[in-house]
């Protein structure tokens, strides 16, 4: 959903029902309630399809100028595809990430970046929030310190554009700094300390695809199949290919004659090969074997490269194989007659 409106002096509320959006309207309007969490200032934001949502937008009666609200409605949402495939190749990836060099020193730089920024709002807090300001700061607690965030992080964008120059030499100089400690700490060699930065990045990964869309029932179903495919994927292919395979069986495909006769032959010379290699091989006795043949001579001589069968035996097998030929000619010749 898109709002156009030039002005800036309005609340937008989201709820699930009217009666809803009203209440934290008046809530919000009380003098002793505050709650930054039930106002929002985006002029565009997204909402559930899977459930009934009701949009409330209050504009202060100081301001005269209208505001039109329009809804696009997105078949496929590419930033959420893109997350759930930035969640599950960060889980399935975690072990190699966890051991690799180079996502180290990133993470060190990220880390370094967040925490420079952490301290430096507490050294500013320190050097502003003096007298009154800190008297103000104390009684609002956390309330205020997340109001204060929230209008840095709505900001931000703004802080970037304006002033892009000292915040691209404030990143460098303090990826250099981060980069230089990480390097001088060198990357994590304990096994316990990798397997738990593992189990860090598989949990921010889940999180990250059970997030990535409103049908928290598919997102759960597919975190709770990949953790199954990690842990378990030897069984699990295993079961699935022989549940296909039940569902779907695979046609057998007949042979004609001509197909029949090549696999005999090249099924008979393979395995002949086999048995020439078995012989000469250590695993067999050649004593034990000649008392068991009736014809040893004739064994020598076909391990010395003559045919395995004899003179006879040949004219024999032509002899019959002949007589199948005729046997299927003159059957077909009836057939046409017919």
């Amino acid at each position: 959903m898109y709002l156009r409106t030039k002005i800036e002096n309005y609340d937008l509320y989201n709820g699930k029902t009217p009666e809803e959006v009203l209440q934290k309207h008046d809530d919000n309007h009380r003098s002793w309630y505050f709650n930054i969490f039930s106002i929002q200032k985006n002029k565009k934001f997204k909402i559930n399809p899977f459930e009934d949502v009701c949009i409330g937008i209050y504009v202060h009666p100081s301001n005269l100028h209208k505001y039109t609200v329009s809804m696009v409605e997105t078949s496929t949402d590419n930033s959420a595809l893109m997350l759930m495939v930035a969640g599950a190749v960060l889980f399935w990836n975690a072990y190699k990430f966890s051991k690799n060099t180079l996502f180290y020193y990133l993470i060190s730089i990220m880390l370094g970046i967040t925490a420079s920024i952490i301290i430096l709002v507490y050294f500013i807090s320190k050097f502003l929030l003096k007298g009154k300001m800190m008297y103000i700061t104390i009684l609002t607690g956390w309330t205020m310190s997340f109001y204060l965030l929230q209008m840095l992080w709505e900001n931000t964008q703004l802080i970037i554009v304006q002033y892009r120059e000292w915040v691209a030499w404030y990143i460098l100089i303090t990826s250099f700094i981060s980069f230089v400690i990480a390097y001088r700490f060198g990357p994590i060699t304990n096994v316990r300390t990798k397997r738990l930065i593992q189990w860090f990045l598989q949990i921010i990964g889940l999180i990250t695809m059970y997030y990535s869309s409103y049908l928290r029932e598919a997102t759960a179903f597919f975190c709770l199949s990949i953790l199954l495919l990690y842990n378990y994927p030897t069984v699990l292919t295993q079961k699935g290919r022989t549940y296909w395979m039940n569902m779907f069986p695979e046609r057998r495909k007949l042979l004609t004659e001509d197909q029949y006769r090549e696999e005999g032959i090249r099924e008979t010379n393979k395995a002949l090969k086999e048995l020439k290699e078995y012989c000469v091989s250590p695993k067999c006795n050649p004593w034990k074997t000649t008392l068991i043949l009736k014809d040893p001579i004739r064994f020598a001589r076909f391990m010395e490269g003559e045919s395995h069968l004899s003179d006879g035996e040949s004219q024999k097998h032509d002899a019959e194989i002949t007589g199948i030929i005729e046997e299927c000619e003159y059957t077909d010749d009836e057939d046409d007659m017919l």
